[in-house]
């Protein structure tokens, strides 16, 4: 059933505002598939039901658009051409409200996948920006950068990353800073190591890995994959090894790994 051309024009204004998120910052956050499928079905959603539910549309626009930034806050799917989705639900005319719930599903999830879909296609040839994030090789180690840094490596540096970041030099130098603020309270003593405890590589998501000390054998430390690829396998490790694979100490708390700052 069509929408009507009110409901097709917001809508295309919706999923336009979300190509450019999904082709121009296709590493960002609010570009993420979660993020993208989320914003978008969550508020559709709302949007329906604030057109069922709140007759006057001057009163459920308003509150259709508030509702969706709440629920995709609090799903961690927040994608701002979502407020626009859940707008086109109230106000895209009688063909839109005809449809009821089915608009979640035709035409926005219907566009959602397809431009998902395209989005994988056309950022794969490109390593450096493939979409999603998860598809992006890992990084090649790279040598330690100077102690220092100017005001010109970090306007280079922005105009060579290639796609948009929201951060000035100012705050890039800021972020450098107390990232080595933070990196200089990490031990990096061999002796540190003791049986019992965990340490992770400092990834995340799917790259991340936990593992436990079972025993310290001479120059050689065995070990407990306690999360990420491999859970549950045994290994063993020279200390010098060991030390170059892990970042820092975590212990299991409230279902996730927590960092333990060990100050030098």
């Amino acid at each position: 059933m069509p929408v009507g051309t009110p409901g097709a024009a917001l809508l295309v204004a919706s999923m336009g505002a979300s190509a450019v998120l999904l082709f121009a910052v296709p590493h960002g956050a609010l570009s993420q598939p979660w993020a993208l499928v989320g914003g978008h079905l969550v508020s559709a959603l709302i949007g329906v039901s604030s057109a069922m539910f709140v007759s006057n549309p001057f009163v459920a626009g308003p509150l259709a658009v508030a509702l969706a930034i709440f629920a995709m806050h609090h799903l961690r799917c927040i994608h701002p051409p979502g407020g626009a989705t859940a707008l086109a639900a109230v106000v895209g005319g009688a063909e839109v409200h005809a449809l009821g719930y089915q608009f979640v599903l035709t035409p926005v999830l219907l566009n959602v996948g397809i431009m998902l879909l395209v989005a994988v296609a056309v950022n794969y040839p490109f390593p450096w920006r493939r979409y999603p994030a998860g598809l992006n090789p890992a990084p090649a180690p790279r040598p330690a950068v100077p102690a220092k840094l100017g005001h010109a490596d970090f306007a280079f540096a922005l105009r060579e990353i290639g796609s948009y970041l929201d951060v000035t030099e100012d705050d890039l130098a800021n972020i450098y800073r107390l990232a080595r603020k933070h990196a200089s309270r990490v031990s990096d003593d061999e002796e540190a190591i003791a049986p019992g405890n965990y340490y992770s590589n400092g990834e995340f998501g799917d790259r991340l890995s936990v593992r436990k000390v079972i025993e310290l054998d001479g120059d050689m430390v065995n070990f407990l994959i306690s999360a990420g690829a491999g859970e549950g396998d045994e290994g063993t490790a020279s200390r010098a090894e060991f030390m170059s694979w892990q970042r820092y100490e975590v212990i299991p708390a409230d279902g996730a790994w927590h960092r333990i700052m060990q100050v030098r």
